[in-house]
C-alpha cells in the first residue's frame, strides 16, 4: 500500500524538509529542500515563535509544490545537552521452555526505561535507549540477535539510556500543535543517522561517527553493531562563520557565502588559490581579504572541533576498537580539506558519510549530500517502524454527464474569442472554398458561485461557445 512520509530536520542554520513516497520496501524521495532556520541554537529551540514562522513557510512551500496537505511529520530531538546513563532490568520468565522473543526483549527495554529514576523528572526526559548486552541462565554478554531464540528462566538486560531536556521537546510540541500538524514520532538522531551512513561491517568492527552540524557536533561510537558511546559539543560550522564575520568585519550572510565558496582547512595545501585576494565591494571602503587568510581562520576553529572530538573518543575508552576509523557527516563535512585535516590529526582512516543508496529520488542532488543525512535517516526509520500516511492528497472532483455542455466548433472559429490578435501575430484571412470541419466539444460547467478572474473567464468562454453554436446553425 502506497503512503507518504514527511520528515523535518530542525537544524541551527537550516530546516531540511523531506517527503517520500513509500510502497512496501520501495522508498522514493519526491521532495527535499533546505531553508534558513531561526530560533534554534545548538539544535535546541530557544525561540519557538521565530522557529514556527520560518517552519510554517517551508511547509507551505512544500505543500504548494507537491499539491498535498501535510498532516503529521517525524522530527529529530536535540543532539546537545544529552546525558548518558546505564540502566538494568530483569524479568523472571513464566514459560522457561518457550523461546525468548523480540517482544520480550522490547518489553525488558520498556521496563528499564520506566523504572529508571530520573534525577530531575520535571526538567528531564528520556530521549531513547540502546541495548548493550543481555544475560540468561547460562550465558552473559549476548547481543539482541543472539539472545532471541534461546531458552532461559530469566532475562536480564543492560541499556544505555540518553536523557535530555524536557523543555526542548515541549517546544517541539508547541510549534507543531500551533500549525495543526501532529508529530508521528520523535527520533534520537545519532542512531538514526548512523544507520543511514554507516555499513554493518563498520558498526561491527568499530567506527566513530562525527556529525558536524551548524550549531552542534556529535560523536557516536559503534562496536559490535551497537552504539557504545555518545557525546556532543555545543558548536560547529556556525562558529566558523562567526569567526570569519568577526575577523573580516562583515555580515553573517556574507561570511557564510565566503565560507561555502572559498573556505578550506589546511592553508598550506591551497596551492595557487592561496595567492588570490577577495574584493568585498559591499562595504565602504572596499575590503581586500586574501583567501589564505580566510583559510587560516577556518583552520584554527576546525582544529578546535577535531581536538574536542578526539578528546571524547579517548574518554570513551574505545579508541583502540575503532578499526574502521572515523566517518564525517553533517553540513560541515563538505568543507574543503576537512577530511584530510581529521586524518592528519587523528591518525585514523577517515571518509565522508553520505546517505547510502537505500532509496531512489526524483529531486535534485542535494538529497545525496552530507547535510541531508538526518532528514533521510528519519524517513528510512519511519518506514521501518511502519508509521501511517503523513499527508492527504487533493480530492479529485467527480464529473457528471449532466454537468457537461456540448457545442459544435468549426475550423473557422474567430481568432478574437478570448485573446487579442496581437498576442499571437497578425490574423490570417481564411482560404476560399475550404471545406468546414466540425467537431463536438464537451465543456464542464463549474459548480457553485465563482468570483474574480475565474468567473470572468468562464463567462467569456460560455459566450464564445454560444456564438460558435449560433454561427454553425445559420449555415
Amino acid at each position: 500500500m502506497e503512503k507518504y512520509i514527511a520528515s523535518i530536520d530542525l537544524g541551527s542554520s537550516k530546516f531540511g524538509l523531506c517527503v517520500a513516497r513509500v510502497n512496501g520496501d520501495d522508498v522514493q524521495i519526491v521532495y527535499y529542500k533546505e531553508t534558513p532556520s531561526a530560533g534554534i541554537r545548538a539544535s535546541i529551540i530557544t525561540n519557538p515563535m521565530r522557529a514556527s514562522e520560518k517552519l510554517k513557510e517551508a511547509i507551505q512551500e512544500a505543500e504548494k509544490e507537491l499539491m498535498i496537505h501535510i498532516m503529521q511529520v517525524v522530527v529529530g530531538m536535540p543532539r546537545s545537552e544529552v546525558d548518558q546513563v546505564t540502566a538494568q532490568a530483569r524479568i523472571e520468565r513464566t514459560n522457561p521452555d518457550e523461546y525468548i522473543t523480540s517482544e520480550e526483549v522490547q518489553n525488558l527495554k520498556s521496563i528499564a526505561l520506566e523504572t529508571y529514576p530520573l534525577p530531575n523528572p520535571d526538567k528531564q526526559i528520556m530521549l531513547g535507549a540502546v541495548a548493550q548486552s543481555f544475560s540468561i541462565d547460562d550465558e552473559i554478554q549476548l547481543v539482541e540477535s543472539e539472545v532471541v531464540g534461546t531458552l532461559s528462566s530469566t532475562l536480564e538486560g543492560n541499556f544505555k539510556v540518553f536523557i535530555g531536556s524536557r523543555g526542548a521537546t515541549a517546544a517541539l510540541d508547541k510549534i507543531f500543535n500551533g500549525m495543526n500538524i501532529a508529530i508521528a514520532k520523535k527520533y534520537f538522531l545519532p542512531d538514526v543517522v548512523a544507520r543511514t551512513v554507516l555499513t554493518n561491517d563498520e558498526m561491527t568492527s568499530g567506527v566513530a561517527l562525527v556529525d558536524v552540524g551548524a550549531g552542534v557536533t556529535s560523536v557516536s561510537i559503534y562496536y559490535g553493531g551497537i552504539m557504545r558511546y555518545y557525546a556532543s559539543l555545543p558548536f560547529g560550522g556556525k562558529s566558523i562563520t562567526g569567526d570569519i564575520r568577526t575577523e573580516c568585519s562583515i555580515s553573517d550572510d556574507l561570511a557564510e557565502k565566503i565560507k561555502l565558496r572559498f573556505g578550506a582547512c589546511l592553508p598550506g595545501k591551497l596551492a595557487s588559490l592561496s595567492e588570490k585576494v577577495l574584493q568585498i565591494r559591499l562595504t565602504e571602503p572596499f575590503k581586500e581579504v586574501p583567501v589564505r587568510y580566510i583559510s587560516e581562520i577556518i583552520d584554527c576553529r576546525a582544529r578546535e572541533i577535531v581536538e574536542a572530538v578526539l578528546f571524547y573518543i579517548q574518554e570513551s575508552g574505545l579508541q583502540n576498537s575503532i578499526r574502521s576509523g572515523i566517518v564525517i557527516t553533517g553540513g560541515c563535512a563538505e568543507l574543503a580539506n576537512f577530511v584530510p585535516l581529521v586524518k592528519e590529526m587523528s591518525g585514523y582512516e577517515v571518509r565522508k558519510g553520505y546517505p547510502r543508496f537505500m532509496f531512489s529520488a526524483s529531486v535534485g542532488s542535494g538529497v545525496y549530500s552530507t547535510s541531508a543525512t538526518s532528514a533521510i535517516g528519519m524517513i528510512l526509520a519511519a518506514k521501518e517502524d511502519n508509521l501511517p500516511d503523513c499527508v492527504t492528497m487533493p480530492v479529485k472532483e467527480e464529473v457528471h454527464e449532466e454537468d457537461l455542455v456540448e457545442v459544435e466548433v468549426t475550423d473557422e472559429t474567430p481568432a478574437e474569442t478570448l485573446f487579442a490578435p496581437e498576442e499571437f501575430g497578425e490574423a490570417q484571412e481564411p482560404k476560399p472554398d475550404k471545406k468546414k470541419k466540425t467537431q463536438k466539444v464537451k465543456v464542464q460547467r463549474p459548480k457553485g458561485e465563482k468570483s474574480g478572474f475565474l468567473k470572468l473567464f468562464w463567462s467569456t468562454l460560455e459566450d464564445t461557445a454560444l456564438k460558435i453554436y449560433d454561427e454553425a446553425n445559420k449555415e
